[in-house]
């Protein structure tokens, strides 16, 4: 794989700022977000009185933690534009989410939303590795899905030539990047699998394709993945980081150079570690809760959102600004199967130790005589696709799993193809258990 570190002096000044002068910089943009929330969000101004606070009484970065949260049910509380800071006018775009588990939540940006959140998308390319003049095959979605046009505006922020193909059509997929040459893809990790396949079932060589660089987020992807996806197209694969109700993908991304967990952009997201059960903070280094604040939003500023993803805050290494750890999982996808927490990336783990067994799985939990009953469906890579192969490959992986997470599960090796496959987001878990 080609060295792709950026030069030093391509950097934006702040990403290799001080500690000092980055907190200093948060706390002037802190204030201002608090009172722009406080004077034209109303559901701010009657949640922090009734916490008790007010933007007057934060005159250090310790003091956010006094402020209450902010979660996707406020969001949806206040559907679909109640949480605009901005006159409806200045609103230039609307994203939402797909709205699967209730009302969509409905995110608004101004103009200079727009352009921060391009330029944060850019320093994210260059960090993983992209320049000026290099070509960029967009995967990602079209539409109220934040992925494809945010990535989309910072890869023309840039100066990177943008083929925006979108998500679908894998065939269609592979024959662009053939016939294009690009540098760059951006797209979920699960669906560059899906790419990865067509290629095999098509005959063509993944290895000798120009690709250099993949930026995959959207979803959580293990080490494991990351590996395979680098040796199958000998490039770069690194991680990242957003969410629509921050701002979208470019919130935090890895850096090609080290690929340590990802920098998170502290100029204009403000990240806090909490305990999901207690809201209590947390020191950086322990594991917890993503929580943000936008310190440079106008359209739709969060204050303390809670994203239910779990990891931890590290120390910066290429860059200043601290690090994010690979999500692990949410705080509210867990699964909880006869009393043990199970994440769908642990199962992931297990399922690429086994040789037989190619990465695409569903997790489908049912109740059985009263009981929690998990079942593993994963797919026989197609030269293991044999029964006695197929039979052991199923023994193997649910002794992994049984070791290592400690649940028995039931595993399905299904023929190649057999597991449904995802143009977006990967559907991993299917609970069909009765609800409460």
């Amino acid at each position: 794989m080609l060295d792709l570190t950026p030069r030093r002096e391509d950097l934006d000044p702040i990403e290799i700022a001080s500690r000092d002068e980055i907190a200093a910089l948060q706390l002037e943009r802190l204030k201002r977000t608090l009172r722009r929330v406080y004077d034209n969000v109303p559901h701010y101004r009657r949640a922090f009185d009734a916490a008790g606070v007010h933007p007057d009484a934060l005159s250090a970065l310790a003091d956010l933690a006094k402020f209450p949260f902010t979660t996707k049910e406020d969001l949806r509380a206040n559907y679909p534009f109640g949480m605009f800071a901005v006159p409806r006018e200045r609103i230039v775009r609307v994203h939402a989410s797909s709205g699967t588990t209730g009302k969509p939540t409905v995110v608004g940006y101004t103009k200079g939303d727009i352009e921060v959140w391009a330029k944060v998308v850019a320093r994210s390319i260059r960090a993983a590795g992209g320049r000026p003049g290099m070509k960029l095959h967009n995967a990602y979605g079209y539409g109220l899905f934040t992925g494809g046009l945010g990535l989309h505006y910072g890869a023309e922020r840039l100066g990177v030539t943008t083929i925006p193909v979108s998500g679908g059509m894998t065939e269609r997929q592979v024959q662009l990047i053939v016939d294009f040459e690009p540098d760059i893809i951006t797209v979920t990790p699960s669906y560059m699998l899906a790419i990865l396949d067509e290629f095999r079932r098509l005959g063509s060589d993944p290895r000798a394709t120009s690709l250099k660089v993949g930026i995959f987020g959207a979803e959580p992807w293990t080490g494991a993945m990351r590996a395979e996806i680098e040796s199958a197209f000998d490039m770069h694969a690194v991680d990242i980081y957003g969410l629509s109700e921050v701002m979208g993908p470019g919130v935090a991304n890895e850096c090609v150079e080290t690929k340590d967990g990802l920098h998170i952009w502290e100029d204009h997201f403000y990240p806090e570690i909490i305990d999901p059960a207690s809201g209590k903070v947390l020191p950086d280094g322990e594991m917890g809760e993503l929580v943000f604040t936008t310190l440079t939003k106008e359209g739709m500023p969060v204050v303390r959102y809670r994203t239910r993803d779990l990891t931890r805050l590290l120390p910066g290494t290429a860059r200043s600004m601290r690090r994010m750890e690979k999500i692990t999982g949410r705080s509210d996808d867990m699964m909880i199967v006869r009393g043990v927490n199970v994440f769908p990336t642990q199962i992931e783990e297990q399922i690429l130790k086994v040789k037989g067994l190619a990465p695409h799985y569903q997790i489908v939990l049912t109740r059985e005589d009263r009981l929690d009953a998990m079942e593993v469906l994963v797919e026989a890579m197609p030269a293991a696709a044999g029964v006695d192969a197929r039979q052991a490959s199923a023994a193997e992986l649910g002794h992994h799993v049984k070791g290592s997470i400690g649940v028995t599960a039931r595993i399905t090796v299904t023929d190649p193809g057999g597991v449904e496959r995802s143009q977006g987001k990967a559907r991993r878990v299917i609970d069909k258990r009765p609800k409460a």
